[in-house]
């Protein structure tokens, strides 16, 4: 069995364990022992331990492997002139991707109207967290500090520091073609290790799940369903359609093998619910399997992680139309204009925020009139939803980076059309991790 295909088997099996430890653990007829072992033993005690310390690895790699990476791209361009290109075109695709999600979002809800049946919960409560000003937004994305933002895990910070670090390599002479090379075999071994960790992956996705649905269960779908299906619904055709139109249509390539050679990115993805988490395998997976050279990859990746929310947008579409339908509000044409702005300009604005996709919905809430305190309503399958949106960002972060890859040259077909690309290199990684493990 592959790599990917046990990955997304500890998924399955995760959700179903899950499921049915809630069933178990919330009956009538469960004692108190039985419930204490399910809650605290198996659930709080070895899936929590499990998952916390799968998600922690992963994190582990974020900051070595983005600062690698961006070097070594940036540094083998050589001439700055084609940095400006490449990064134009990635603000441009996000934007772009990010103002077609939350319009389709808008018109979908509207056209379903997935609040007109929901009785209003008087007893709903919500806190905005106040955004920062743009002003200092735009302030902190340069570091003043680069190691402390390394240890901090400021991406954007990262970023700008990582880039200026290879141009200068790139104009240093030899003293800078010497660490160039340090840099690429620095890279080489951070991808091993992300070669080895994604070995134990099916057991940390297992646990991640199992916990998940024991803690939630399947009800608090029910409870929201004609919410929670409108948005899912949005974003599956979002992940799928209009990524793959985007694809076919600037590139002429396939969507069909694209989108199955994000299968194990998906798992990842779905699990951790965080872009930043998945960065390590979703640069992998762009670099050796669709053919993406470092040079763009290390930067389109990166900047997705942080920039990309098209499956937020997608989430603040749908919400603001039930949250007005559920409050008895009518959102004139000015209004859902303001919310496709808003949601755009803030997937860049607040990009850096922790709890951006409840700070963002707040913003755009506000900006249409709404109430906030109407994100208290859809809190409860919110984090459902958003393991399913991190799998559409992550999408949209390989479609922008082979969009762009092949518009700068800077893509390599022969593995783009490779059913194998990677795949006995991460069978070797796999066997080599568990030949250690079992040492």
């Amino acid at each position: 069995m592959s790599l990917t295909n046990r990955i997304l088997l500890g998924m399955l099996a995760g959700i179903l364990l899950g499921s049915l430890l809630n069933l178990i653990g919330h009956g009538s007829a469960v004692d108190g022992t039985l419930r204490t072992i399910i809650d605290d033993w198996l659930v709080g005690g070895f899936f929590d331990v499990i998952g916390r310390i799968f998600v922690a690895s992963l994190k582990l790699l974020v900051v070595p492997l983005v600062f690698v990476s961006l070097v070594c791209g940036s540094s083998s361009l050589g001439d700055s002139a084609r940095m400006g290109p490449i990064a134009g075109k990635t603000l441009l695709f996000y934007l772009a991707t990010t103002a077609i999600a939350v319009s389709v979002a808008l018109l979908v809800a509207v056209f379903i109207g997935p609040g007109s049946s929901v009785e209003l919960d008087s007893s709903a409560a919500f806190v905005a967290t106040e955004p920062p000003p743009l002003k200092e937004v735009l302030v902190n994305i340069f570091p003043a500090n680069p190691i402390k933002a390394m240890a901090d895990g400021e991406m954007l910070q990262i970023i700008v520091f990582a880039l200026l670090f290879g141009y200068a390599l790139s104009q240093a002479g030899d003293a800078g073609q010497r660490m160039a090379a340090y840099f690429s075999d620095l890279e080489s071994i951070v991808m091993k290790m992300v070669g080895v960790l994604m070995a134990f992956a099916p057991y940390g996705v297992f646990a991640l799940l199992g916990r998940l649905f024991a803690e939630m269960g399947l009800s608090a779908i029910l409870d929201l369903g004609a919410y929670f299906l409108t948005v899912l619904g949005v974003l599956v055709f979002h992940g799928t359609v209009t990524y793959g139109l985007i694809l076919k249509t600037l590139t002429g390539l396939p969507p069909r093998i694209m989108l199955k050679k994000m299968r194990s990115v998906w798992a990842f993805a779905f699990s951790t619910a965080s872009s930043g988490a998945t960065l390590p395998i979703t640069l992998r997976t762009v670099e050796k399997k669709l053919g993406v050279h470092n040079s763009v990859a290390g930067f389109t990746v990166p900047l997705g992680a942080t920039i990309n929310m098209d499956g937020t947008a997608i989430m603040q579409g749908v919400a603001t139309v039930f949250i007005a339908e559920v409050y008895g509000f009518d959102l004139s044409m000015t209004a859902y204009i303001t919310v496709i702005l808003t949601a755009t300009l803030a997937s860049v604005g607040t990009a850096a925020v922790p709890g951006v996709g409840l700070i963002t919905l707040a913003m755009v809430l506000e900006q249409a009139g709404l109430p906030v305190e109407g994100i208290a309503l859809i809190i409860g399958v919110d984090r459902l939803l958003d393991m399913v949106r991190t799998m559409v960002n992550v999408t949209g972060d390989a479609t922008a980076s082979v969009v762009v890859g092949k518009s700068e040259g800077q893509f390599d077909e022969e593995v783009f059309f490779n059913p194998n690309a990677d795949s006995q290199k991460e069978s070797r990684d796999h066997a080599s991790a568990a030949g250690a493990a079992g040492g």
